[in-house]
Order: structure tokens, then sequence, then C-alpha cells
């Protein structure tokens, strides 16, 4: 394949993606999202590829088929990377993934980032679409590549997000907590010395 060929191709790999990445994002920023339910998308092994891609030659390796883009995601790996490696996976989670998200999030607040109904479908989204570019690939999904994904996307927007399992209790309850065990002590020691005297004078 020819240096010319081969960039058309690329260029033409990122504008699908760029055109295909924009008008998500525009979506995730109406606020009228739908929520897509969280379920994991099947998807049928298509075997080596026969399809003649770029012109040139076919795909080396399995490519999946879940969705209509599985063929430029698997295209882009292949030329960019001789295959479906976690660099390549890595790479579109930047530009597709992680760029919707972060364009879907700007024009939320700090605020807005902890309320989850804010997010909840920007985040649903995210987890979806790492989950589409990892089937087409075949790679499978979750992964450590995934989890640290998401590791990063926490402490980027959600570090600072109280949460009510970690919250300190009501300081009455605090209180209560401290003073039964202070209470508690004088008795025993009493109890104790009571026994104590008790069975002294018994024998």
């Amino acid at each position: 394949m020819t240096v010319t060929r081969l960039s058309l191709l690329l260029s033409g790999c990122f504008v699908t993606l760029l055109i295909w990445g924009c008008s998500s994002a525009d979506g995730l920023v109406n606020e009228k999202v739908t929520e897509q339910p969280a379920t994991t998308v099947g998807y049928h092994s298509t075997g080596m590829m026969d399809h003649d891609v770029g012109g040139g030659s076919a795909l080396s390796f399995a490519c999946g088929n879940i969705s209509h883009n599985c063929m430029d995601y698997c295209t882009f790996c292949a030329d960019l990377y001789a295959g479906p490696t976690m660099d390549c996976l890595s790479t579109l989670f930047e530009h597709l993934c992680l760029k919707k998200f972060e364009t879907a999030m700007a024009p939320l607040n700090s605020t807005d980032w902890c309320t989850w109904k804010k997010v909840n479908g920007l985040y649903n989204n995210l987890s979806l679409c790492t989950e589409e570019t990892s089937d087409c690939l075949l790679i499978p999904w979750p992964s450590p590549l995934v989890e640290q994904t998401f590791v990063d996307i926490h402490s980027r927007f959600f570090k600072d997000c109280p949460s009510e399992e970690l919250s300190d209790p009501p300081p009455a309850v605090v209180f209560a907590l401290v003073i039964t065990p202070i209470c508690l002590i004088p008795v025993m020691v009493s109890l104790v010395v009571f026994k104590t005297k008790d069975g002294d004078g018994s024998s």
C-alpha cells in the first residue's frame, strides 16, 4: 500500500471516528439524554474477515461485527498497530470514548459532577463505548485497561464528591457511642469489687 493511500485511509478512519464522536457528543450534551440499558452487547465472531479494506488487502485477524463501526476500528488497528493490540484499544478509548465523555462533562460544574442524575447517562455511555470498542476488536471486557480508564475518570471528575457511606455520623450518635463505654467502666469496676468482697466474706 502506498504512503498516499495509507494516509487517505487513516484520514478517512479519523474523519469517520470524528464524525461519529461529534454526533454522539452533541446528543450527550443535550439535557434530554436517553439512557441506554446497561446490558452486555453480544457479538458474533466473523472469523478471518475477507472484506477488501481500503482497496488493499484483507484483515489478517478476526474482527467483531456487533456494530457498524467495527470494521473502521479494526482497519485503524491493522494500519497503525498491525492488529488489535491493547495499545490500539487505548488509543481508541482516548479518541472516542474519553473525548466524548469529557466534552459532555465540560458544560457541567463540579457540583453537577457529583449529582448522579446528571452524570448517570454520560457514565453509562462511556461504559457502553468501552464495551463496544473492546468487543469490536474481540478483546475481553472488562480488562485491566478498562478498569484503569475508569479509575482515571473517577480520580479526575469524582474525587471530591462526598460519599454517604463514608460520611461522619451525626454528633449525637458519636457522643452516644463514646459515652456508653465510658459510663460502663465504673459500673463494671463496681461489680468486680462487689463480687470480690462477696467472695472473700463467704470463705
